[in-house]
């Protein structure tokens, strides 16, 4: 089968929606498919596009036997609303001619990664004119992040925004998504039934299986030797609202034998070392992203992983980096509210992880304490892990489900 995956985030970005769509095209082309992939240069977490790549022009070329097509977009140093809203749209006019072009291939199925949905227009003509079946893959909702945060005012703006937004899901033959909570907002956004697939983010779990803790990883990330880590992997961005965590490591700054360490990149990480200094906190180290090689040695190593964000983004995005802490039997915080997709998966896996209430800093405490309790190895995560994430079973559904006539071509 021919498929033309599009989205604007792609390997080697390591974390959030790249890492699962570049996994996805591999595993696509592993299974004997054609694939061809329109994306952008790699951006993220840093916000910056990557040394070896183009920023202002496009690129094509041959990547692990992929066709990837790279187009030029606008990544700007500092994020607000607005410049997202320039940033997202610059991708989806660059590559609305090389996403046309491809369809003169005629792929069997057009797959669109969102955000975002400045691309949709672009995704549902291709499929159209390659007569394609073309499925629509929510990762964020990027309208209900935007409002549900505060990025951007209520008012006249919002009741457009999400008009386009009930427009363009009509507008694919199938809308997918990662998690139950997702699934329900789809149908309250007026997709049928019928017409929504489940398809939630997958682990390795084979690669974090029985991983010894590394003292030679946290002593290269500057952990002093002997401690209980919190560790915090990942972006660090608006959606994560990370000032808590700094303001629990000064709050718990005697408990000597306590370390946080915040593993990443993205648009916040200034304003968060910034805020550590300020505190002068000699029990919080920031570290780069590190290789997905070492990530199952990171996991191992730490006591507690925070899965944090602020409240109104629970249901609107689901952090990608609890699937592989799931995997590592880690013992996981979330900050999420009981009637959130993440809040219903702590009270239907009872010991999964320790569930508290987003944006308090004291509960984000209790939390942590709680999660130092437990046994060190979470077999109800690993389990959980095992059944549900599983890759080769999670997108051999969704191929099934999405191309249910063309899928054996």
């Amino acid at each position: 089968m021919k498929i033309l995956l599009y989205g604007i985030n792609y390997r080697p970005e390591l974390t959030g929606i790249g890492k699962y769509t570049g996994e996805m095209a591999q595993w696509l082309k592993a299974n004997g498919h054609e694939v061809t992939v329109v994306t952008a240069p790699p951006y993220y977490p840093e916000w910056r596009v990557r040394e070896g790549y183009h920023g202002h022009r496009w690129d094509k070329r041959l990547e692990d036997g992929i066709k990837v097509i790279r187009c030029p977009l606008y990544v700007p140093s500092r994020v607000s609303a607005l410049k997202r809203i320039v940033h997202l749209s610059s991708f989806a006019l660059s590559s609305l001619l090389p996403l046309l072009l491809q369809a003169r291939s005629k792929p069997d199925l057009v797959i669109q990664v969102a955000p975002t949905l400045f691309c949709s227009p672009g995704a549902i003509l291709a499929a159209r004119l390659a007569s394609a079946r073309s499925v629509l893959h929510i990762q964020d909702y990027e309208v209900d992040a935007l409002f549900g945060l505060g990025i951007a005012r209520p008012g006249k703006l919002r009741r457009f925004a999400y008009a386009c937004e009930r427009f363009l899901l009509r507008g694919f033959d199938r809308v997918s998504t990662i998690s139950s909570g997702m699934i329900r907002r789809a149908e309250e956004k007026g997709v049928d039934r019928d017409r929504l697939v489940f398809f939630p983010n997958w682990s390795e779990t084979e690669r974090f299986s029985n991983v010894p803790r590394s003292a030679a990883l946290l002593a290269g990330l500057s952990v002093p030797a002997g401690k209980q880590v919190v560790l915090y992997a990942g972006n660090m961005g608006d959606k994560q609202g990370l000032e808590q965590v700094i303001e629990a490591a000064s709050a718990m700054r005697d408990r000597t034998q306590v370390h946080f360490l915040l593993v990443g990149d993205g648009a916040g990480k200034e304003r968060l070392v910034d805020l550590a200094r300020e505190h002068q906190l000699r029990n919080v180290t920031f570290a780069p992203l590190q290789s997905y090689e070492q990530l199952p040695s990171l996991l191992a190593s730490a006591d507690v992983h925070l899965v944090i964000q602020k409240r109104g983004a629970a249901d609107a995005v689901l952090p990608s980096k609890l699937t592989n802490i799931l995997a590592a039997g880690g013992n996981a915080v979330i900050t999420a509210d009981p009637d959130t997709t993440l809040g219903a998966l702590c009270q239907d896996h009872p010991g999964i992880a320790v569930c508290v209430e987003p944006e308090s800093v004291d509960a984000l405490i209790a939390g942590i304490e709680e999660a130092f309790a437990l046994p060190e190895f979470n077999q109800p995560a690993r389990r959980y892990a095992e059944e549900y994430l599983a890759k080769d079973r999670i997108l051999q559904r969704f191929i099934a489900e999405v191309t249910p006539d063309v899928a054996g071509r």
